[in-house]
């Protein structure tokens, strides 16, 4: 229920209809899932479904049995997901049917988002909606007939109950197969067509894209609250990352109000925790108050790129507290005790959404002092009545009242009772039980949130956030980076790694290695950076068409996709594009201008047609419209004269830049720069420099010009 919506254009409903029946609670077993390390597919190891995880063994007993398949899809902390589980994947009578009809398989989304990918584009182009849960319905060749997110236990909501939705597929397979088979191929050839597009020899790059795109995305913003959209609201920070972008440029101050007030309004908002930092996934209301509570790594690694580009651009320091209050969150909550990042936490807390979140009325007057109490109250909003009910559970909790701010207008005697009381609740809410974590690490979020943390450290003179970023990407290429073979695998978890290959990986990983790079000049970092692309174009660039697909093989894929959609997480191909056109910019290595410049041209026609669809290749494009100014620092990088010019090199709004040393792999002419009794800065573009300086705010001055 909650996830990417929407139809593809061009692909066919299918040749199943379904009404409506009932399914029933039951005990649990265990089945072969209690191998797994997925959090999400050990979550289902006690059901008394027949689960398989995504894999031949499986696919060989369809094939072998002849029998439909139910591919199962969603993460450990979906509530919904957690929801159907509950509801129907624990009773007895429907896992008999299940299991006595199909051959049941369950993906972590988060793990495997090639195989989500695929399966998510069939619901949409069969429902014109997706979501997670996902339930599709395949032939033993892996091809879809048949999809639908969230199905109730009973008829509601306008959906048939799971059981009769069952029922009637498993009808139509029996008697009407050589129809499923038809539908299942021709979508087959239309997921193809449409998730592998090819290249169009008339495509062109030009900055007009750009300008028309910015108008056209300026159109979404929704100017009570901020944001862009109706609800439910998500941050979807790729959308304004390139409004400030090409605002910036365009000198569209508009464009930067609008960004500018929404992350004022969201860290206002119940979706971002007052208490203890960090956002959550989306806001169900217009208003961002209500939040769906889970908290996810990428969405926070996203956050804290946007509000650094929010609190340079305004220089209010509310903006640098909430990046702050991120980090802080991620350090203490969501960090390995050998420097990985975990992956999400859940909306639930002992079974109810947001019960690990929420406050009474009565539980804040009886744990603060009538001062605080009343300073409270009235900073956030607290009713009685409260503003939030789970109306998922059987038996809702009353009068839960989410924190925003309401009433900021406090004097000085009301802020230190206000932090005092926070003090308090937090180390109460401390107490209470935790949502579940998903302690997974996978190295393309980690890729996202190191470079977030990297840049966070230099931009906000935070040394311990620049070690943390270091700790992780040491982390990193322990457990899931080969140096022999050069190849990079996608999770870990309780001491073991994966055996799958993603281009999400290599892309965030190598974005975030960059980032690091620039915001300590270790020429280690650029060598990791400049590992991974290589191995990135090698592995996944198209050489006949241009982009990257997202698998290595296809054994196990109908389709290679090569993804476009940046949603609530970029696109790969647009993260890859934009850090591949910086890597160009400080090694000159043109290679890595082409590979991003065909790959954006792959997809122009597109940012022409949809460019809601495409922000963060828009941003990456931006980039591309003009020579980026590269700020060479020479010197010895670790030097106080040379670490004061890093930090004022990234301390300016100047998305059209790059940082780098003149040693190790960048490129000839700046290696050529020498330091001048100490470190000092040369501002390029192309193969002209301005002179040398020493003084930091000389260096501020240029790049804001």
């Amino acid at each position: 229920m909650a996830g990417a919506s929407g139809t593809k254009a061009g692909l066919t409903n299918p040749v199943v209809s379904v009404t409506n029946s009932t399914a029933v609670m039951s005990h649990k077993h265990t089945n072969r899932l209690a191998k797994e390390k997925s959090p999400y597919l050990l979550q289902h190891q006690h059901n008394p479904v027949d689960w398989y995880p995504w894999g031949e063994e499986a696919f060989a007993r369809a094939r072998k049995e002849d029998k439909p398949i139910l591919v199962s899809i969603g993460y450990s902390t979906c509530h919904w997901c957690h929801v159907m589980e509950r509801e129907s994947f624990e009773s007895e009578e429907l896992a008999k049917f299940l299991n006595a009809n199909f051959i049941n398989i369950k993906v972590d989304r988060e793990e495997r988002p090639d195989v989500d990918k695929i399966y998510m584009t069939a619901a949409q182009a069969m429902t014109g909606s997706g979501g997670w849960p996902l339930n599709c319905f395949l032939t033993p060749e892996l091809k879809p007939f048949y999809a639908g997110t969230y199905f109730p236990p009973e008829p509601k909501y306008g959906k048939p109950s799971f059981l009769q939705l069952l029922q009637q597929i498993h009808q139509v397979w029996v008697t009407r197969r050589a129809e499923v088979d038809e539908q299942a191929n021709d979508l087959t050839k239309q997921l193809a067509a449409f998730t592998m597009p090819g290249k169009d020899t008339n495509a062109l790059l030009h900055g007009t894209i750009v300008q028309k795109a910015l108008v056209s995305l300026k159109e979404d913003y929704e100017p009570t609250y901020g944001g862009f959209g109706g609800a439910p609201k998500f941050p979807r920070p790729s959308q304004p990352l390139f409004l400030l972008s090409a605002g910036s440029r365009q000198k569209d101050e508009e464009a930067l109000k609008m960004v500018l007030f929404t992350c004022e309004r969201m860290a206002a908002g119940g979706m971002y925790d007052q208490l203890g930092g960090g956002f959550a996934r989306y806001s169900v209301d217009a208003q961002w108050l209500v939040p769906h509570f889970e908290k996810m790594l990428y969405d926070n690694a996203q956050l804290v790129q946007l509000y650094l580009d929010a609190y340079l651009i305004s220089g209010s320091e509310q903006h640098a507290k909430t990046v702050r209050e991120v980090i802080q969150y991620v350090l203490r909550d969501m960090t390995h005790a050998e420097g990985g990042f975990y992956s999400a936490e859940d909306a639930d807390s002992e079974g109810q959404e947001g019960k690990f979140y929420c406050w009474t009325k009565k539980e804040l007057e009886s744990l603060l002092s009538a001062e605080e109490a009343k300073v409270v109250i009235r900073y956030y909003g607290i009713t009685e009545k409260g503003n939030f009910e789970d109306h998922s559970h059987p038996e809702p909790l009353k009068n839960l009242n989410v924190l925003s701010m309401v009433n900021t207008n406090l004097t000085t005697a009301e802020a230190t009772l206000l932090k005092g009381a926070k003090e308090k609740m937090f180390t109460v809410r401390a107490k209470r039980v935790r949502p579940h974590l998903d302690d997974k690490i996978l190295a393309s979020w980690n890729g996202m949130m190191l470079g977030a943390m990297a840049r966070a450290g230099v931009v906000l003179g935070e040394e311990s956030y620049i070690k943390a970023a270091e700790r992780n990407i040491a982390f990193l290429k322990g457990k899931l980076w080969d140096a022999k073979t050069k190849t990079l695998y996608h999770r870990w978890r309780d001491g073991e790694r994966d055996e799958v290959q993603l281009f999400d990986a290599y892309a965030f990983l190598f974005a975030g290695s960059l980032e690091l790079y620039e915001a300590t000049l270790n020429p280690e970092h650029l060598d990791f950076a400049i590992a991974l692309a290589d191995q990135m174009i090698v592995r996944f660039y198209d050489k006949e068409d241009g982009g990257f697909f997202q698998s290595m093989t296809t054994k196990d894929l109908i389709v290679n996709a090569k993804e476009d959609y940046d949603g609530a997480m970029p696109s790969a191909n647009s993260v890859g594009a934009l850090a591949l056109l910086k890597l160009a910019a400080i090694t000159d290595k043109k290679e890595y201008r082409e590979k991003a410049e065909a790959t954006l041209k792959l997809f122009s026609p597109k940012m022409q047609r949809m460019p809601h669809a495409l922000p963060y290749s828009l941003l990456a494009l931006d980039f591309w419209t003009e020579e980026p100014r590269r700020v060479v620092i020479a010197g010895d990088a670790k030097s106080k004269d040379a670490q004061a010019l890093l930090k004022a090199a990234h301390s300016v709004y100047q998305p059209h830049k790059v940082v780098l040393g003149n040693v190790g792999a960048v490129e000839e002419f700046a290696k050529t720069l020498p330091a001048k009794d100490g470190a000092v800065v040369y501002l390029c573009t192309g193969t002209t420099c301005q002179p040398p300086t020493k003084d930091a705010g000389k260096v501020r001055e240029m790049l804001a010009k």
